[in-house]
């Protein structure tokens, strides 16, 4: 299965600290428990909620475990760096979170103070100015909101990275 793995700088996998062997090696467990033992990665869809430096296509090997956020298999291997994910691009998404939380403050002046957050930390803070974006949403137009505004966050990203 080929799915999507964020990396910090090195191939440093952002919760449990583990390198990533070279691309093409496999990492291995022995079993499988999504949120603490596995190899995990994500869907297109999930993309949003895991953002980091660097952004690898990974194959999945083994019984996939399909989670909320998240997929989870007992071998996974890099297959390649997603170069179109850097610096650049991360600042556009940012600033695309930004645009989209300033056109819903439009329709809800009161909720402003969350357009400034996303547009002061667009560029430094992305995760957060995309969470933030999607806490938005979620205000106006409730839970569908928030799914849906990460929806459409994933879908700028598949399309800014041609996945």
């Amino acid at each position: 299965m080929i799915a999507y793995k964020f990396l910090g700088e090195g191939k440093v996998a952002p919760f449990s600290g583990v390198t990533w062997p070279d691309q093409g090696e496999w990492l291995e467990v022995e079993t499988v428990d999504p949120c603490r033992v596995g190899v995990h990665a994500c869907r297109i869809a999930q993309l949003p909620y895991w953002l980091r430096p660097e952004l690898w296509e990974v194959e999945l090997d083994g019984e996939v475990v399909e989670g909320e956020l998240m997929v989870v298999a007992p071998r996974g291997r890099l297959v390649r760096r997603v170069e179109a994910w850097n610096r650049d691009t991360e600042r556009e998404f940012g600033e695309a979170c930004a645009a989209e939380a300033r056109k819903r403050v439009e329709r809800s002046p009161e909720l402003e103070l969350f357009a400034v957050d996303v547009e002061q930390t667009a560029a430094s803070a992305t995760a957060f100015a995309a969470f933030a974006t999607a806490r938005l949403a979620e205000l106006q137009d409730g839970p569908p909101g928030y799914d849906a505004e990460r929806l459409r966050q994933a879908r700028w990203l598949a399309g800014a990275l041609a996945l």
